[in-house]
């Protein structure tokens, strides 16, 4: 007899308006609004099956459709471990599973724990796992909304990654907000897929410190309503100069914080300065970003194409590039 099991499977996502600091650690809500681009082809899946107690262990192959994916062996630490089975018991108490138990396997067609984002994409398919089974269990029956607003207790900006492709999160949750520039080129470097040695929750907590958080919220905020009348508008130089303005904000408020902290690394400056070069001399290039990491997101327009060859060409071979044109 085989066991009962499902899968999920959801997208990361990149803030271009970042969201640092929370006015409730409980739930999560963040401090000021944030502006995301879903991205489809990075994923993680996580897979679910009823078992005699609630575990944890590495997805290592599954079918997608008509394609079997094969993972490369992850590892979670204990801590990582824990952070997910806690979320697992607290969805089953709030979707009537309690008297169920549940091996998770999870992986990542992408690098964990590096700033890619890959906790709110994990967090977002367990969520989405776990409400599969409680509709087949108990009849459960949630909106989209209601099911963000559970992955957000286990990972805040999980809560984005249940919108496309543009989200907008405020303290009240997430929902999916309408731009023109709908179908993006999307490429993130990684100069650095090592495991961060300060975690972005951690980071979200040393933020603070900092006596330039002091005005970071009305900064974030009003960032927010300047980038979605830039892309509303088709200004795209405008868009990347906001985005620019804002990531350096979240990256100084880290080398401010106390005990301050840094993500950047000669890597990363190789890159950020490149595309600072294609908008000198082309007069048009990507917007830019980085998360808490040392990885750099670029996103370039459909009719940018040259340009997103370009940068693939100069930094395929020395780094690790995943683009979603490939």
């Amino acid at each position: 007899m085989s066991v009962r099991s499902w899968f999920a499977k959801s997208p990361s996502n990149i803030a271009l308006i970042k969201y640092m600091g929370k006015i409730d650690a409980s739930v999560n809500a963040p401090t000021n609004k944030s502006l995301s681009y879903t991205l489809g082809h990075l994923l993680s899946y996580v897979h679910i099956s009823l078992c005699e107690k609630d575990s944890w262990e590495p997805l290592l192959s599954i079918i997608d459709g008509e394609k079997e994916i094969q993972f490369s062996d992850i590892q979670i630490s204990e801590k990582g471990q824990a952070r997910f089975l806690k979320h697992l018991n607290f969805l089953k108490t709030q979707l009537g599973l309690e008297n169920y138990k549940f091996k998770i396997q999870s992986n990542n067609l992408f690098p964990q724990d590096c700033g890619l984002a890959s906790s709110a994409s994990s967090f977002a398919a367990l969520t989405s796992a776990v409400y599969l089974a409680a509709q087949e269990l108990v009849a459960a029956d949630l909106t989209v909304y209601q099911l963000a607003n559970l992955s957000q207790r286990g990972s805040g900006s999980s809560c984005r990654s249940f919108f496309s492709p543009w989200s907008i999160w405020e303290s009240d949750g997430a929902k999916e907000v309408s731009i023109d520039y709908d179908q993006l080129l999307h490429m993130v470097i990684v100069v650095e897929d090592k495991i961060k040695s300060v975690s972005s929750s951690e980071a979200h907590l040393r933020v603070t410190s900092s006596s330039l958080f002091n005005n970071r919220v009305d900064r974030a905020n009003t960032r927010c309503l300047d980038l979605l009348s830039a892309l509303n508008q088709k200004k795209w130089k405008a868009a990347y100069e906001i985005t620019w303005a804002e990531f350096w904000d979240m990256h100084v408020l880290f080398e401010t914080a106390e005990p301050h902290f840094s993500y950047m690394t000669s890597g990363s400056l190789e890159v950020l300065r490149f595309a600072e070069k294609q908008w000198l001399v082309k007069k048009d290039g990507p917007l830019v970003t980085m998360d808490a990491g040392a990885n750099v997101h670029l996103i370039y327009r459909k009719d940018q194409q040259s340009l997103y060859a370009e940068t693939r060409l100069k930094f395929s071979g020395k780094y690790k590039v995943f683009g979603s044109n490939e």
